[in-house]
């Protein structure tokens, strides 16, 4: 009995010995592969670049004022509409003190001229009823009693506009009141009440009391590599994704491309370009009211494009020197499937498919990369 238990006892130890055995060997043997196998396919091929940017409007104005002084109040804020020729501030004129002081003499001047003039009109007047003097000597004293009524009116509203910034006549486009140039949104109001402001003149350029701008008119203006410039030409047509809003894309076309270099970003040139942004215009009271200047947003540029032509995974083609090839399944349908290398001529690659132009019939399967090994399945 226990001879027949240590038989069995070996006869176990062996079969699991030998099981073992058969194992290891079987895991050292080479491991097949299986590769994914395509078809190539007929399709439209784009090449597209994207650049970044952001958005302006086209025309922005600085509204600034004709007189220097100190703002008293303004009527507008900044994100309201502005229509040309409405009023968005008022001003306090600081008079110059040699300009008053000689806008005051002239007046003083004029006075007097005046009432000498105002006298020998009523003298020569007199005489006149009377037949003493000619008509024609008392129409020149006449002429000179309106010339000193006249200069003397001038004087006067010349010295308020030294002295108030209006005058009687004018104060419905006194310089007191800073208008709008342009119709559109207010931007930015850059002053306060209280603030001193300047006119524009030879030396400065002026304080700007707002920057008005026409937000349907809108341009995308960014920068592109200098590798890809030269495929653009002016024409081309855009789509502006604005990165605030997402739901929101418009048409563009392309109107300037900088023949200067206006910046280096990791040592390759930059060059400016800029394009009119197409706003629908049944939009502009809806979402596209939100577009904000200075937004960023990326433009898609479509640089080339191929239509209905034989493509294939770029991933299946092997690039050697300047040579591309694929390699051909031989036996379709077997088991174990054979491959035939062969050159190819390609084309357009949208960086997943890629043109073959010639080597290559629609009818025959190409083997891409590795998808299955033979015991991944154990």
């Amino acid at each position: 009995m226990k001879k027949a238990i240590r038989v069995i006892l070996a006869a176990l130890v062996a079969l699991i010995f030998i099981g073992t055995f058969v194992f290891l060997y079987k895991n050292s043997l080479p491991k097949p592969v299986q590769y994914e196998v395509f078809t190539p396919a007929v399709l439209d091929l784009s090449r597209t670049t994207v650049v970044t940017g952001k958005i302006e409007p086209r025309d922005e104005v600085a509204v600034k004022p004709q007189i220097s002084g100190i703002i008293t109040e303004l009527l507008k804020e900044a994100g309201q509409r502005v229509e040309a020729g409405e009023v968005i501030a008022k001003l306090k004129v600081i008079p110059d003190m040699n300009q008053l002081a000689s806008a005051e003499s002239r007046v003083r001047l004029s006075q007097l001229n005046l009432e000498q003039a105002k006298v020998d009109y009523e003298r020569q007047k007199t005489l006149y009823d009377k037949g003493l003097i000619s008509a024609n000597d008392y129409e020149k004293v006449r002429q000179s009693y309106n010339q000193a009524r006249e200069e003397a009116s001038i004087a006067q509203e010349q010295l308020e506009l030294t002295r108030d910034g209006v005058s009687a006549s004018n104060a419905s486009s006194s310089n007191t009141l800073v208008r709008s140039t342009i119709s559109g949104i207010i931007l930015d109001i850059p002053v306060k009440v209280g603030n001193s402001v300047i006119l524009s003149n030879t030396f400065n350029d002026g304080t700007t009391i707002a920057s008005v701008a026409d937000m349907s008119k809108l341009i995308f203006r960014g920068n592109i590599d200098e590798t890809e410039v030269g495929r653009l030409t002016v024409g081309m047509p855009m789509d502006i994704t604005i990165g605030a809003l997402q739901d929101l894309r418009f048409s563009a076309s392309l109107e300037y491309i900088s023949p200067k270099a206006t910046a280096t970003t990791g040592g390759a040139n930059q060059f400016e370009i800029k394009a009119a942004v197409r706003v629908p215009t049944d939009s502009l009271g809806g979402s596209a009211a939100l577009i904000r200047s200075g937004y960023s947003a990326t433009a898609n540029i479509v640089l080339e494009n191929a239509n209905q032509v034989l493509t294939i995974p770029e991933a299946a083609i092997e690039f050697s020197g300047d040579s591309t090839f694929v390699y051909i399944v031989k036996n379709p349908g077997a088991k174990e499937l054979e491959y035939e290398r062969r050159q190819v001529q390609t084309g357009l690659s949208d960086g997943i498919n890629i043109e073959v132009r010639s080597g290559l019939k629609a009818e025959e399967r190409v083997r891409g990369g590795i998808i299955v090994k033979e015991d991944d399945n154990n």
